[in-house]
């Protein structure tokens, strides 16, 4: 890689990093990801982020053109390919021909089909129910490099960590409402029964462990009665 392309990634890397440092959507910053993919990687036609879920679900997301969601859906209806691959098992997955790849014998004819002849996918890690991958793909052969390798590496990095940080946001966030429904509940058992927000917190507490149901449903069920 040359010095103007290293200082090149170093300067898009930075500005990733802090569109991942404020407040954003997750789909938003994986676009932005993928958006990188195509001004980094010259030899890229397209890319997308594929998610798999336990259940055999998936959803592909921030693709820059609608040829990654349609590889993903063949994937997935094959069960096989480099994205899948990448997802729920390698690190990186490299494809340099699909005419002579024999690892997908379904997935990989029908990449030629749609005109897709090489690609480059990296793991995402992302949580323990959801495997995901950042896929490149090609209309030529041999089209990806060690220098790409280097370059989707880095990229695949800030992706996962844009997902790492939406999930601390999101038990964050639900977190902090849980306490408010549980103190808005609090406030209703000291009304009621005029005690003490320490008593009314420990009378939610028991009623939640004497019917084995969390404290955050007791205190929703406080509230929907309040008036009745």
């Amino acid at each position: 890689m040359s010095d103007a392309s290293s200082h090149d990634l170093a300067r898009r890397m930075a500005e990733l990093a802090r569109t991942v440092a404020t407040p954003y959507r997750v789909n938003d910053v994986l676009s932005e990801v993928t958006g990188e993919v195509m001004n980094l990687i010259p030899g890229a036609t397209a890319a997308g982020v594929l998610f798999v879920g336990k259940d055999g679900g998936f959803e592909s997301v921030a693709g820059t053109s609608d040829l990654p969601h349609r590889l993903d859906e063949l994937q997935m209806r094959y069960s096989e390919g480099p994205c899948l691959e990448a997802a729920t098992r390698e690190q990186v997955v490299c494809t340099e021909d699909f005419r002579t790849e024999k690892r997908w014998p379904m997935y990989s004819p029908a990449a030629v089909e749609l005109g897709v002849l090489s690609s480059l996918s990296f793991k995402l890690y992302t949580s323990s129910r959801t495997a995901g991958a950042l896929n490149l793909f090609a209309l030529e052969p041999n089209a990806f490099g060690a220098a790409d390798e280097t370059t989707g590496t880095i990229l695949a990095a800030h992706a996962a960590a844009a997902i790492m940080a939406s999930r601390n946001t999101e038990q964050l966030e639900s977190a902090l409402a849980t306490r408010d429904r549980i103190g808005q509940a609090k406030g209703i058992v000291m009304e009621r029964y005029n005690i003490t927000d320490v008593a009314a917190f420990e009378m939610l507490r028991k009623l939640s462990q004497d019917s084995n149901v969390k404290l955050a449903d007791i205190a929703q069920r406080v509230i929907d009665t309040r008036g009745t």
